[in-house]
């Protein structure tokens, strides 16, 4: 749903009255995670989603009054909430859903860029006034009320923005001096497919419903076609060349897959030299050993090499492409999972 952070500037840059609605917690069997969003423009215009359909009808009618007032409202729904049973949820789970008033702009569009630019960043809304501001990984803030200088949290809720950061999970933190909400927006995973092959062709569809950004890179221009992969844009260059303009970051994960070492072996150094949270290689454990003595020949260090995931995937006992596709991406979704200790 992060287009709704687009259509929010775009409906304020229009000068229409926004506000977003924000599922801040949940429990039981509630059908949206903490974090959707759903934003509503004073037109009764809306977009996105906090329930699958069950509630927003209610959840507008408040975000209108929010637009008129400029007061964030904290409304809760159940099934044992007479006003839960008439908008239809009844699938035994409760939601918390945060509105406020948006109209701070510049801080909206500081916030699409830095999604833009997969920078991590943590919006804080405080629940009682309606305060925004972001902070990022270094631990610096932006300005929460529009102005040039950056209005300072409590180091509680700084601190635990930084761990949420890491972590990927929003939440309420409550403070003596006010409970805030943290919304935290982490670039979305990317995986990086080094070869065309037929494991290619399953692992590249599965990584796409799972929610990651795809990319093929193979320099083999007879497998790098768009006849073998028709919803996607395969890439044929060098792998080198291609990370020279699309760098691997913290939230990307890199497979090579070639079984060549003219190619792999280029995409795992400069794999290793980043921060990406899986490097997986095809192969047998006597094809990685000679890989291993090929990249310390390239002067990749013992500890470097021990990031690589060799052989690639989780040991499912499959053989065949698709199969081996699922153990590949099982072990990099328990990876990015796992990653800072989250386990």
């Amino acid at each position: 749903m992060d287009d709704v952070l687009v259509k929010a500037a775009e409906w304020s840059k229009a000068g229409k009255g926004v506000a977003l609605a924000t599922v801040v917690k949940t429990w039981g069997s509630s059908p949206r995670p903490v974090g959707s969003q759903l934003v509503v423009n004073d037109q009764t215009d809306f977009f996105g989603s906090v329930s699958g359909g069950c509630i927003e009808g209610a959840v507008i009618t408040e975000a209108l009054e929010v637009m008129e007032s400029g007061a964030p409202r904290l409304l809760n729904f159940s099934v044992g909430d007479e006003r839960a049973w008439e908008v239809g949820l009844t699938c035994g789970g409760s939601v918390s859903v945060l509105v406020s008033a948006q109209s701070n702009a510049k801080l909206i569009d500081s916030l699409n860029s830095d999604r833009l630019e997969r920078r991590p960043v943590a919006l804080v809304t405080n629940i009682e006034t309606g305060q925004q501001g972001l902070i990022y990984n270094s631990g610096e803030e932006s300005a929460t009320d529009g102005s040039a200088e950056p209005s300072p949290v409590s180091d509680i809720v700084a601190g635990t923005a930084q761990h949420a950061l890491k972590t990927g999970q929003s939440q309420i933190v409550e403070t003596p001096e006010g409970k805030y909400f943290l919304h935290v927006f982490l670039p979305e995973p990317r995986l990086f497919i080094i070869g065309a092959v037929h494991v290619t062709q399953a692992l590249a569809q599965m990584a796409k419903l799972s929610g990651f950004g795809v990319s093929i890179v193979d320099p083999r221009s007879a497998f790098a076609t768009e006849d073998r992969f028709p919803e996607f844009e395969p890439i044929a260059e060098w792998p080198d060349d291609f990370f020279a303009h699309t760098a691997p970051d913290a939230a990307s994960a890199i497979v090579t897959l070639t079984h060549d070492p003219k190619i792999d072996d280029r995409a795992l150094k400069i794999a290793l030299e980043s921060e990406a949270f899986y490097i997986g290689a095809l192969g047998s454990n006597k094809t990685h050993g000679k890989r291993v003595e090929r990249l310390k020949a390239l002067g990749v260090s013992d500890e470097a090499i021990g990031r690589i995931h060799a052989p690639v995937g989780l040991d499912l006992g499959g053989r065949r492409p698709a199969e081996i596709a699922v153990a590949i991406l099982s072990e990099i979704i328990k990876a990015r999972y796992q990653r800072d200790g989250d386990k």
